[in-house]
C-alpha cells in the first residue's frame, strides 16, 4: 500500500503542475506559457520520481497500472490524492488573482475534435512514461526520463492546445473545471473519459512495441533484437506523432511550432530508440544504410520507409479532420525560389541525419542526450530554414503535408522535389560521416580473426 510519503509526493507534484497551469493561463504569455509548465512538470518529476514515481496524472497511474508498473492497490489513492491536488491548485490560483477560465473545446471546435487532441497526446504522454522510466529496458538505467516526459507537453500543448486547452491530464481538467464551477461545469467528465482511453491505448502500443512487458515476471528482460513486428509499430507512431504535431502546430498557428515539433521528436526518441533505433524518417533511414556497418538490414529498409510514410500520410490526415478540413501546402516559402527551398532542404537534411549517424549509431553512443541531440536539429533547422522551404527535413513530412493538401486545391509537385534533395542530404552525411569517422570502420581488436 502506498505510504504518506509517496501521496504526499503526489499531491506536492501535481498541486504545482496544476497551480502553474493556472498561472500561465490567466497571466502568462503564449510564448512562453506551456514550456513553463512543461519545465514544472519536469523538474517535479526530477525531484520526486524517486519517491512516489512522480506520476501527477490519474492517466498515467492507470497506465502504470494496466502494464503492472504501479501496484493495483496503489492506483485508486494516487489517483484520489492526484485530484485533490488539483482542485486546491485550482481553488489557490483562483484566489490569487480572484480570477478563473472554464474548461471546454476552444470556439469552433466540437467535442469530437477535442477527443481526438486528448486521446492522442495523452496517450503519447502515457506511452513516453512507460518506456522511458518504467520499462525493463531503461528502468534505473537512464537520466533523460524527466526531460522526456516533461517536454511531450511541449509537443501537445503547443500543437492541440487551441483545440482542447491541452490537459492531457484528469487532474489539470478536474482542477480547473471546479475552480470555475460559477461559470459552468462538467467538460472534466469527458476530458477525463478521453484522457483514460489514451491511457488504455498507451499501454497497447507500449506492449507491442516492447512485448516483454507483457509478461509479469520481472527476471525477463528485453530481447537482443526486437521482432520486425514492433520495430515497424514504432516507426509508425514516432513519425505519426511527428508529422502530427508538424499539422497541428502550423495550422493552428502556434507560437512556437518548431519548439514543439522538435520536442515531439525528441520525446519520442528517447521512448523508442531502443526499439527500432527512432528513425522517423526515411532520410535518417537511407543514411544509416548508406553508412554501412550493418545497422539496419537491407531488407529492412523499404519496409521502415514504407512505415514511415504510412505514419506520415495518416498523421497529415488526422490533423485535417482535427484542424476542421484545413490544409497547407508544401512550397517555397513567399519571396524565396524553387532552388533555394530545396537547397535548403538537403543541407539541413544532412545536418539532422550527420547528427543521427554520429551520436546514435557510433560504437561510444551518447547515452543520455542523444535525443536532445537529434531533436535539435530541428529547432536549427526549423528556425533557419523555415521561412524558406518550410523546414521539412523528412520525406514522411514533405509526403504527408503535400498529399493532404491535395484537398485544400494545392498540387504536389513540390514533394518530388523535396524528397529527392533530402535523400540527397543524407546520402551526403553518410559519405561525410564515412570521412569523420574512420574508426568505426575498423574492426577493435577482439574482432579480428585468430
Amino acid at each position: 500500500m502506498a505510504g504518506a510519503n509517496q501521496l504526499i509526493a503526489e499531491f506536492i507534484g501535481t498541486f504545482m503542475l496544476v497551480l502553474t497551469v493556472g498561472c500561465n493561463v490567466i497571466t502568462g504569455g503564449p510564448e512562453w506559457a506551456v514550456t513553463s509548465i512543461a519545465c514544472t512538470l519536469m523538474v517535479m518529476i526530477y525531484a520526486l520520481g524517486g519517491v512516489s514515481g512522480a506520476n501527477f496524472n490519474p492517466a498515467v497511474s492507470l497506465a502504470l497500472g494496466m502494464a503492472n508498473k504501479l501496484d493495483k492497490k496503489d492506483i485508486g489513492p494516487y489517483i484520489g490524492v492526484q485530484i485533490v491536488a488539483g482542485i486546491c491548485a485550482g481553488l489557490v490560483y483562483g484566489g490569487m488573482f480572484w480570477n478563473v477560465f472554464n474548461l471546454a473545446p476552444a470556439a469552433g471546435f466540437t467535442w469530437v475534435h477535442a477527443a481526438l487532441a486528448e486521446i492522442i497526446y495523452t496517450m503519447m504522454l502515457c506511452f513516453v512514461v512507460l518506456n522511458v522510466a518504467c520499462s525493463k529496458m531503461h528502468a534505473d538505467q537512464n537520466q533523460f526520463y524527466g526531460l522526456a516526459i516533461g517536454f511531450v507537453v511541449i509537443a501537445g500543448g503547443y500543437g492541440a492546445g487551441h483545440i482542447s486547452g491541452g490537459c492531457f491530464n484528469p487532474a489539470v481538467a478536474i482542477g480547473i473545471d471546479t475552480s470555475s464551477a460559477g461559470i459552468g461545469w462538467g467538460w472534466c467528465l469527458a476530458y477525463t473519459v478521453f484522457e483514460f482511453i489514451g491511457a488504455a491505448i498507451a499501454v497497447a502500443l507500449f506492449q507491442a512495441c516492447r512485448p516483454e512487458e507483457k509478461t509479469t515476471d520481472v527476471n525477463v528482460g528485453p530481447p537482443g533484437m526486437y521482432t520486425l513486428q514492433s520495430r515497424l509499430v514504432s516507426e509508425f507512431l514516432g513519425t505519426y506523432m511527428l508529422v502530427l504535431t508538424v499539422g497541428l502546430n502550423v495550422i493552428g498557428g502556434s507560437k512556437a511550432p518548431v519548439w514543439s515539433i522538435a520536442a515531439s521528436l525528441m520525446c519520442m526518441i528517447f521512448a523508442l530508440g531502443s526499439c527500432s533505433g527512432a528513425h522517423f524518417n526515411p532520410a535518417v533511414t537511407v543514411a544509416i544504410h548508406f553508412s554501412g556497418r550493418e545497422k539496419i538490414l537491407t531488407s529492412d529498409v523499404g519496409k521502415y520507409i514504407g512505415v514511415q510514410l504510412v505514419g506520415g500520410i495518416l498523421a497529415a490526415i488526422t490533423y485535417t479532420i482535427m484542424e476542421k478540413g484545413a490544409v497547407f501546402p508544401l512550397q517555397p516559402g513567399e519571396g524565396h525560389t524553387w532552388i533555394s527551398a530545396y537547397l535548403a532542404e538537403m543541407v539541413f537534411t544532412f545536418l539532422l541525419c550527420f547528427v543521427v549517424l554520429s551520436v546514435a549509431t557510433v560504437k561510444k553512443v551518447l547515452t543520455n542526450f542523444f535525443g536532445l541531440a537529434i531533436g535539435s536539429c530541428v529547432t536549427a533547422g526549423g528556425y533557419a530554414i523555415g521561412a524558406v522551404s518550410g523546414g521539412s527535413l523528412n520525406p514522411a513530412v514533405s509526403a504527408g503535408i503535400a498529399l493532404s493538401s491535395l484537398a485544400g486545391g494545392h498540387g504536389i509537385f513540390h514533394m518530388f522535389a523535396y524528397i529527392i534533395f533530402e535523400i540527397l542530404g543524407a546520402i551526403i552525411a553518410a559519405v561525410l560521416f564515412k570521412v569523420c569517422h574512420e574508426g568505426e570502420y575498423q574492426k577493435d581488436e577482439y574482432e579480428q580473426p585468430a
